[in-house]
């Protein structure tokens, strides 16, 4: 995401810390947000007398939901959401809120197409087990069988990873491996390339961590596998056979159709539609867009285990392996008093006080998406939020308000002021960007022609850095697009990175070699894994 200005700007300091979030269950929040079970929790009041879901509860929900919508979107001001409800195989509920786009008057209705942001990947895991029950490649099929080309950094976990770790993010690469390859301009093909190059956080199998493109290296291999692209795949194995008419895994269907929501970011109090996510490098993990009519459907697929009106479309033991606890993804904070959170396969899993079983998925995109899906299997129950606005918790505040009512006959929690703030908590960028006043007195830097010149880095790339004395710049990326560099202070500049998991200026740092000229440059915003020291080549 840009900055309002060079120095920071008014959107910099809404910048959510994904990784953070993951941490806690993530922008799955399932583990997270409606649970908090590593961080203490807020749960299902113990007051509020016997707990379980009735009829008469979910019908008493139902007849709340207008309202927790109107007064959620009225506290938010988010400019469009839309709600869908499934109940024993039924639509019971599906409608829009709001408009498209800010100051404008067409309205949000049941087939307004939004961008789903990562509910996507419960998406992508239901395409795989389609394949998977046509016999095209299984969950534990490895990579390097169905796609021999690409590589992970360790040979062995080159060999050996499989569909199953990847979609359950415990592959050894670090949260959000590959993202900032993306930020920075890379496709899919090169983005997948380059994961050779990234060195693990963990071992396999041995630790949760969240990553959009190892979950797309899978879908990938999977749809080579079946002799075709990731999004003919999709269309033919899912959209098209159940009926998502308005459903696509390519940004172009959904920026060409007429009933696109417009992504909107807040600025100084206002929701402004300024940038629009283009996803699909990431597409099985971030790329789907639908409509919430769409999602009803895919929902009465999931609740009836694959199969719907009368046949099984996906078969039942493919899809029922999505579903399964695969690693912890959320260690209790007090294994006393706290429950731990899992990942599934494109599925958080939780398992509940009162004894149900609770699948969800959040996606956020901080350019202009916040949606969130929830089921409560044994229940037959299932909801979906999306949103035209960047991640504040508004999808799953409501999400939260319903189930409270569901399982308890009343909502328990301010769902939109708790989450509102947990959120304002991690609103902050991966990188410390506390750059707003140079140190006083600044030092000089030295002469243009020390730092200017060619560096590599494995992971990233080649950069270069041009320009005179009081004009640097930086070309980073395969387009070598430019960024203004200012000076901060002695051999540190800064500059203002463009993209998703941008925040304010991240700082440019020059290692000076005895010749008093640039040897190596750490970009510090590419450095969060250790990554981001390029070496001078020119």
């Amino acid at each position: 995401m840009q900055a309002g200005d060079r120095r920071f700007g008014n959107i910099g300091r809404a910048q959510i810390s994904r990784r953070s979030m993951l941490r806690v269950g993530g922008f799955g929040l399932a583990a997270g947000a409606l649970g908090f079970t590593g961080m203490g929790r807020p749960a299902l009041a113990q007051s509020s007398g016997e707990q379980g879901v009735t009829s008469d509860r979910i019908a008493l929900a139902l007849s709340a939901l207008d309202g927790i919508v109107e007064d959620a979107q009225r506290r938010t001001g988010v400019p469009g959401i839309a709600v869908g409800v499934v109940h024993a195989d039924e639509v019971v509920y599906q409608k829009g809120f709001g408009v498209r786009e800010a100051g404008s008057s067409p309205r949000v209705t049941a087939d307004t197409v939004f961008q789903l942001a990562s509910v996507s990947k419960p998406i992508a895991a239901t395409i795989v087990a389609g394949a998977v029950g046509d016999g095209v490649a299984g969950w534990d099929s490895k990579l390097s069988d169905l796609m021999p080309a690409f590589e992970m950094y360790d040979p062995w976990v080159t060999r050996e990873v499989t569909v199953r770790d990847m979609f359950s993010h415990r592959s050894g690469l670090p949260d959000h491996a590959g993202d900032l390859l993306e930020d920075i301009g890379y496709d899919r093909a090169e983005v997948l390339h380059r994961l050779r190059y990234q060195r693990p956080s963990s071992s396999m199998r041995s630790a949760y961590n969240y990553t959009n493109f190892g979950l797309t290296a899978a879908a990938e291999a999977v749809a080579r596998a079946a002799g075709t692209s990731w999004e003919e795949l999709a269309a033919e194995r899912l959209y098209d056979r159940i009926g998502m008419h308005s459903a696509s895994s390519r940004f172009e269907d959904f920026i060409t159709s007429p009933r696109r929501a417009a992504g909107h970011v807040r600025i100084d109090g206002e929701w402004v539609a300024r940038y629009q996510r283009d996803p699909d490098p990431q597409s099985p993990a971030g790329g789907v867009s639908a409509s919430i009519r769409d999602l009803m459907i895919w929902l009465r697929l999931q609740l009836g285990n694959g199969w719907l009106d009368g046949e099984e479309i996906i078969s039942s033991a493919a899809l029922a392996e999505t579903h399964r606890p695969q690693i912890v993804s959320s260690p209790p904070g007090d294994p006393f008093v706290n429950f731990a959170g899992f990942y599934g396969l494109g599925w958080n899993v939780t398992y509940e006080q009162n004894g149900l079983i609770r699948l969800g998925h959040s996606g956020g995109f901080l350019l202009g998406a916040g949606t969130a899906v929830f089921i409560l299997p044994a229940e037959q129950l299932g909801i979906a939020v999306l949103t035209n606005g960047m991640p504040i918790g508004l999808a799953e505040a409501i999400e939260a308000s319903f189930l409270d009512i569901v399982q308890t006959g009343a909502v328990q929690n301010d769902w939109v002021t708790f989450l509102g703030e947990l959120f304002i908590e991690l609103m902050a960028p991966e990188y410390e960007s506390d750059y707003d006043t140079p140190p006083q007195p600044v030092s000089p830097p030295l002469a243009a022609n020390a730092y200017t010149g060619r560096y590599a880095n494995d992971l990233y790339g080649e950069i270069e850095i041009t320009g005179g004395d009081g004009a640097l710049a930086l070309l980073l990326g395969p387009e070598l697009q430019q960024f203004e560099l200012w000076h901060y202070d002695h051999d540190i500049f800064l500059y203002q990175p463009t993209g998703e998991n941008a925040g304010g200026p991240s700082a440019v740092t020059f290692v000076i070699g005895p010749e008093r000229q640039a040897t190596e440059v750490v970009i510090q915003n590419l450095d969060i894994d250790g990554q981001g020291d390029f070496h001078r080549i020119t």
